[in-house]
């Protein structure tokens, strides 16, 4: 049974009532193997993930990254589980831990009554931090003789992003506007111990002149056809639907107040006078303190078929998420069949977030990206950062399949 408290019970962030909708961004990042949340989306597929085969269904352009029409990624996923024989969807709002054998995969908004329950049944408060949403804009109110369709050094399709460039002086003018801007503010907002994976913009502008343009602005790889030249600094804009109507400002997560938001982003020329479908927002993300209070495949220490999953584990992202969710289930059936939990080996990217959340100091335990540098290194020095991250991922992939292989086997050894 798998339970779903909306539309009954909604969240800060959530609009709908639909499976797996997608809260702050429609992109799942990079899909090259030589970068980590390519490899590890390649990983997944060796595995069989059902929700990278809904995202590559509906996927919209986005250079080198995976994007999704957000509308029509939540109905597949819905589609595809209600349809599943062995699956039933029941909408109520679930407030205590439920009995093994679970999976708890309650995501990073997870309900003042459930968290307060997990935070009885493991005997310590959770941590948690505050998590930021870009705003989107509609497509036709982009002004197109001040833009430029390109992606960066040329990646994917060309249009796939819309570029919206700054001069020297506007970048100024904007920085100092999310610098100065009114925030939403609330009693405990003041402590906000932000991931530095997902800063407001605005947070980013305040540590220093060049953060933006080195940052979310940073027009490395995208030259102005118009010009032949590479602005100082570029806003870029990524198809949110199918049909191009709606765009993302890229990696403007913001707390700005709504007002502000449209003064700053009527700064952007290209986007002076842009239509704003949804404004930027902050919520709480709650996350618990893996090393510190569960098992190495993620349960309390007596109830080992009780598995936490997805980014309330302390992983950061999509991808990160779902695939600690593949591994939960993975584990649970295997303890319902009488088998000890397996690990991935620390060679996969998918092994390597698991050992980072279970060996990280937890006395400051924070989530954490897939990246390279959770790897194995490689028995023999490669030289060139990209081709020693193309051997480490050659390698990941062969050993991803070699331990699907052994740990689906009824007769695994969990040591594989």
């Amino acid at each position: 049974m798998l339970h779903e408290m909306r539309p009954r019970v909604s969240t800060p962030a959530h609009q709908t009532d639909g499976l797996a909708e997608l809260v702050c961004s429609n992109s799942f990042k990079s899909e090259e193997p030589a970068n980590a949340h390519g490899l590890l989306k390649a990983e997944l597929r060796e595995a069989g993930s059902l929700l990278l085969e809904v995202a590559d269904a509906v996927r919209v352009p986005a250079g080198a990254a995976l994007a999704v029409d957000r509308e029509l990624f939540s109905r597949g996923v819905g589609q595809a589980i209600e349809a599943h024989p062995n699956i039933r969807v029941c909408r109520e709002e679930i407030r205590e831990l439920p009995p093994a054998p679970a999976v708890i995969a309650t995501g990073p908004l997870t309900s003042d009554l459930l968290a307060d329950s997990i935070r009885r049944r493991l005997g310590a408060e959770s941590l948690h931090f505050f998590d930021a949403i870009a705003p989107i804009v509609s497509a036709e109110s982009v002004d197109e003789g001040k833009s430029f369709r390109a992606s960066r050094y040329g990646k994917g399709r060309d249009d796939a992003y819309v570029n919206c460039p700054l001069t020297p002086e506007g970048y100024e003018v904007l920085r100092e506007a999310l610098v100065s801007g009114e925030i939403y503010h609330t009693h405990d907002w003041d402590r906000v111990p932000y991931f530095e994976g997902c800063l407001p913009i605005e947070v980013i502008a305040a540590r220093g002149k060049d953060t933006l343009r080195f940052g979310p602005l940073k027009p490395v790889g995208l030259e102005d056809p118009r010009t032949g030249t590479i602005p100082y600094a570029v806003v870029q804009l990524r198809q949110e639907d199918r049909d191009g109507r709606m765009w993302g400002l890229v990696g403007f997560q913001t707390r700005l107040r709504y007002p502000e938001q449209r003064r700053v982003i009527g700064l952007i020329p290209a986007l002076e006078h842009a239509e704003i479908l949804r404004y930027g927002q902050i919520h709480r993300n709650s996350y618990i303190n893996y090393p510190a209070l569960l098992t190495p495949h993620g349960s309390p220490p007596d109830e080992p078929a009780l598995v936490f999953a997805g980014q309330l584990t302390g992983v950061e992202g999509y991808i990160e998420s779902t695939a600690t969710g593949l591994l939960a289930a993975l584990n649970v059936d295997r303890l319902q069949r009488g088998l000890e939990p397996a690990l991935p080996p620390p060679t996969t990217m998918l092994g390597g977030l698991l050992r980072y959340l279970r060996e990280a100091d937890p006395s400051n335990f924070q989530p954490m990206n897939a990246n390279f540098g959770l790897l194995d290194p490689l028995a023999q020095r490669v030289r060139g950062r990209r081709a020693r991250r193309e051997e480490l991922a050659a390698r990941a992939l062969r050993e991803i399949r070699a331990w699907m292989a052994g740990t689906l086997s009824p007769t695994a050894d969990a040591s594989l």
